[in-house]
């Protein structure tokens, strides 16, 4: 992201209070109104792929989709698709009912020439621009997430003391839980916990990172010294509702620039306002331990679609607009990076609404998260719809 996932959409752009932040198809929203002449409202699910004509608006939750020719996408012509391929395969993992049908082809091409690839899609699929409902102004918005590594130890140590929690088996029973300040104040809070530590962090900002992220590659230093890579997966949350730490440092004056070194720099010189700061925050993130092999290591977690994410090819949409599986053209232009390739749809994230709004999965490291902190540009996005077989 709540799935798994969730809260990596509420990313890294929590530094500018704007956090954003993942198999079946969902059920699409259907707008109260009647629609109108030449407009389609697309109800789950939707016939055969391709039952759109190439002439058809249709509406889809918060997005109207516009058919366009070819043309219209940029960069097109010059995208490397068998990376997007990766993607798409992960998807046909579980695909829904649109795309099911073509899954067979997309594995053949898995193999074929990025002519081949290209031409297949022009032969196949129908491009329509994502546009938001009419009487909406909101712009389109690209942010991006990534999956943080992180060094722990499985045991407190000196210079490990933050723990990062399990489940707590009692979860169920009252919502919303105990508070991020309850959790590290109250006495029934912390026996709920006790046992359920699953590694300790050296830090409390990177412990927040994480649990903002959803999901972390860890490197588990282990009581008899050996170390490990594990992933640390989204598994709930507290129940209560997410707040900036960023925003509030903003608010306060204290930062003029609330990125993670910035918010890490301001804690050295305010040691004694770490709990301050860190209540602010109420949500608390728990986690379940993966097995990290050497496939695995090569995507990302999985997304609310069920599938691993590919980096650079996977992004977190609102599935009440865009389906989870669709392949989507995204076009993006700003100071951080320069857009334009075939992504899919495979994840969500609280912070993401609306129809042209879009999380990019920038991948792992230090690159990733440097990147995630920071994009928050101007966004088009152009989904990819079967045609009609004739």
């Amino acid at each position: 992201m709540n799935p798994p996932f969730l809260f990596r959409r509420i990313l890294l752009a929590l530094v500018a209070g704007v956090l954003a932040a993942c198999g079946t198809l969902p059920a699409p929203e259907t707008t109260g109104a009647a629609a109108p002449s030449g407009v389609r409202q697309p109800h789950e699910p939707l016939a055969q792929p391709g039952a759109a004509s190439s002439t058809e608006v249709i509406v889809r939750g918060n997005s109207r989709w516009q058919p366009v020719d070819w043309s219209e996408l940029p960069g097109f012509d010059s995208d490397a698709l068998f990376e997007a391929w990766n993607a798409w395969l992960k998807s046909c993992e579980r695909p829904g009912p649109v795309f099911a049908p073509l899954c067979p082809e997309v594995r053949r091409l898995s193999i074929g020439s990025q002519a081949e690839q290209r031409q297949w899609l022009l032969d196949r699929l129908q491009p329509y621009r994502v546009d938001p409902l009419p009487g909406v102004t909101t712009a389109g918005l690209l942010t991006a997430y990534f999956e943080p590594e992180l060094q722990a130890q499985r045991l407190p140590g000196p210079g490990f003391q933050v723990p990062l929690y399990q489940l707590p088996a009692n979860l169920k029973e009252r919502q919303p839980w105990f508070s991020r300040q309850e959790i590290d104040t109250l006495a029934a809070a912390q026996e709920a916990l006790r046992g359920r530590e699953i590694v300790y962090l050296s830090d409390p900002v990177q412990a927040m990172v994480l649990q903002i992220q959803g999901s972390g590659r860890i490197r588990v230093t282990e009581p008899d010294g050996s170390v490990r890579l594990v992933r640390l997966a989204y598994a709930g949350h507290n129940g209560h509702p997410y707040q900036s730490i960023g925003r509030w440092l903003l608010d306060q004056r204290e930062l003029r620039d609330a990125t993670w070194p910035g918010i890490q720099a301001w804690l050295k010189q305010n040691p004694q306002r770490v709990n301050e700061l860190m209540w602010r925050n109420p949500r608390v993130v728990f986690f379940k331990e993966e097995r990290l092999g050497d496939f695995d290591a090569a995507f990302g977690p999985k997304g609310a679609q069920g599938v691993p994410l590919t980096p650079g090819r996977s992004i977190a949409v609102d599935p009440q607009s865009i389906p989870y599986g669709t392949p989507v053209w995204l076009a993006s232009e700003g100071p951080q990076i320069a857009l334009q390739r075939l992504v899919l749809a495979q994840d969500t994230g609280s912070a993401i609404r609306g129809a042209v709004r879009a999380d990019y999965f920038a991948g792992w490291g230090e690159a990733a998260g440097e990147l995630a902190g920071r994009l928050k540009q101007p966004l088009r996005l152009w989904v990819l719809w079967p045609k009609a077989r004739p």
